[in-house]
């Protein structure tokens, strides 16, 4: 039977080429996303592995984000030190792996050396410290010190002073003594330890002196979980024996000098493995110190002249003013040390460092009598430095007593002797210029600062003393008492003498302390008792 719609039609052929078979658009779209997803997690993941593996521990111990710069360890305690141990202590057992060190590289262009300042020097065979660190230093060297060191010190303030008006500058002050040790130090003894390979880090530091430098080196080590010992002499003072303890190093007494003490701590670092440090001018301890000067730099816009404590120890000077004369050569830097000790001064005429010149080892001098301890610091110093002056012990006693009253800062003779530049009028170029003072110190023992004090107001004519012959009689003494008191003076003493008295019969001689204002309230009080008193006796100061 034949289909009404007629035979099936055939099927129209396909005249076009066949193409390669590929995968839908979609599809390629996906696979790619898919890729990209993964390997975005694959470095994600081993981003945070490399952080957790390098990431520095000193900012572990220190920062704190969204809070203020700690200097201390929190909620831990740096692990005993067992002296029955001192020989093998070190061990890698013992810190259980607890000593974390980094390293940082700064990637830039070289950088000019500091108008060539600086020359390679060999090491002396008994520093045994950084025999591999004396190299140039460059600015680059003070900004990766700076950058290491910001968590593990405090970025002191630089504030205007109440003394600007009465020397006719502008005066900012450089508070260096707010540190935790008290003392600049901390900045060159913080990167030197950070600086540390890792395994030396596990053995341990030793150090022999009583120095801030000590101390600097107690604390920070304690901190950077690093074994420290502090050798000291017999005679050194029980309180700060006690403080460097609780700094956390363990403090052996032994000799009774100083020189004692180093043969000591150099024969232990000898036989336990222990890195001998001492106060150096190597090129990282100067880049540390160095970092004062960025400081300063940053603080202070428009700076004319900077002031530093000088002496044989100058590596604060050297080292800051590489980094002030590379960001700024028109800024002066300045240095003041003492008349009693021109060590800084007689090793740069000489052009090397003195070894011949009387130190006083009072700590009341602190380094500022120490002998010139480097040729590195030496020459940036001879380069660099602007001027150096030297001032009078009694200046800087007045400059003391001007920082407790103005400042409420108490400091040691280190960090006084900048102003007392000052309060001698040794620079009086700078009348009307912008000046910063560094304040690099104020470890002084409470019996010193007594006695620092006392003499201050003395020389300062704000103390003063005078006999003077009065009658036995009734009411004689009242009118003495009549005389200060309508003169405004405070009776701090007064001392009545029967026996040994040279003059006539029935007489007593009054010996008598007050207190006066300032040196023209005194010449005042001395006329109204001349009046009076025509044999009263003035001792002299």
């Amino acid at each position: 039977m034949v289909s009404p719609r007629g035979p099936p039609r055939a099927r129209p052929t396909d005249m076009t080429t066949p193409g390669p078979l590929l995968p839908p658009y979609g599809v390629v779209v996906g696979v790619l996303l898919h890729l990209v997803v993964y390997l975005v997690a694959v470095l994600y993941r081993d981003d945070n592995k490399i952080k957790k593996q390098d990431a520095p521990a000193l900012c572990d111990l220190h920062c704190c984000k969204d809070e203020p710069i700690r200097n201390g360890l929190i909620g831990q305690k740096p692990p005993s030190i067992n002296p029955e141990r001192l020989k093998d202590f070190g061990e890698e057992d013992y810190l259980n792996g607890d000593v974390k060190t980094w390293e940082m590289k700064i990637v830039s262009r070289n950088e000019e050396l500091l108008r060539d300042a600086l020359s390679r020097i060999p090491q002396s065979s008994s520093r045994t410290s950084l025999s591999s660190s004396n190299k140039l230093i460059r600015f680059e060297d003070i900004s990766a010190a700076a950058f290491k060191i910001q968590c593990g010190v405090q970025k002191t303030p630089c504030m205007y002073s109440r003394l600007s008006k009465q020397y006719g500058m502008d005066i900012y002050l450089k508070k260096e003594f707010l540190q935790y040790t008290g003392s600049v130090k901390e900045r060159g003894v913080l990167y030197v330890l950070t600086s540390l390979p890792q395994d030396q880090q596990r053995k341990g530091v030793i150090v022999a002196s009583d120095s801030n430098f000590s101390m600097a080196v107690a604390y920070h080590a304690s901190e950077l979980r690093i074994p420290v010992f502090v050798i000291m002499s017999t005679s050194t003072s029980p309180a700060r024996v006690k403080m460097c303890r609780e700094y956390g190093a363990m403090v052996i007494s032994y000799g009774t000098t100083a020189k004692d003490s180093q043969t000591h701590a150099r024969r232990l670092a000898q036989e336990n493995a222990y890195l001998y440090l001492e106060e150096e001018d190597s090129a990282v301890y100067l880049s540390g110190l160095g970092t004062v000067g960025l400081e300063v730099y940053e603080q202070v816009p428009k700076l004319d002249a900077v002031i530093f404590p000088a002496g044989g120890h100058c590596g604060l000077l050297a080292g800051s003013a590489a980094a002030l004369k590379h960001l700024n050569p028109r800024i002066s830097v300045i240095g003041v040390e003492s008349e009693n000790f021109p060590v800084l001064q007689q090793s740069l005429k000489a052009g090397h460092p003195t070894e011949d010149q009387a130190c006083s080892n009072h700590h009341f001098y602190g380094d500022v009598s120490g002998l010139c301890f480097g040729s590195n610091s030496l020459q940036l110093t001879g380069k660099l430095v602007d001027k150096v002056v030297a001032v009078r012990e009694e200046d800087i006693l007045i400059s003391m007593l001007r920082l407790l009253e103005y400042e409420r800062a108490t400091v040691d003779a280190e960090g006084a002797i900048g102003l007392a530049a000052l309060v001698a009028g040794k620079l009086p170029e700078l009348k009307g210029k912008r000046v910063a003072i560094v304040i690099c110190s104020g470890n002084l023992e409470l019996h010193l600062l007594q006695q620092c004090i006392a003499r201050a107001l003395t020389l300062d004519n704000r103390v003063c003393r005078f006999s003077l012959v009065l009658s036995d009689s009734p009411g004689d003494i009242s009118k003495l008492l009549e005389i200060l008191a309508r003169e405004e003076a405070r009776v701090l003493d007064i001392k009545q003498e029967h026996t040994f008295v040279t003059s006539e019969l029935f007489t007593v001689e009054v010996t008598c302390t007050v207190e006066t204002r300032d040196k023209i309230h005194t010449a005042q009080l001395r006329n109204a008792l001349l009046e009076r008193y025509p044999t009263a006796a003035w001792t002299e100061r």
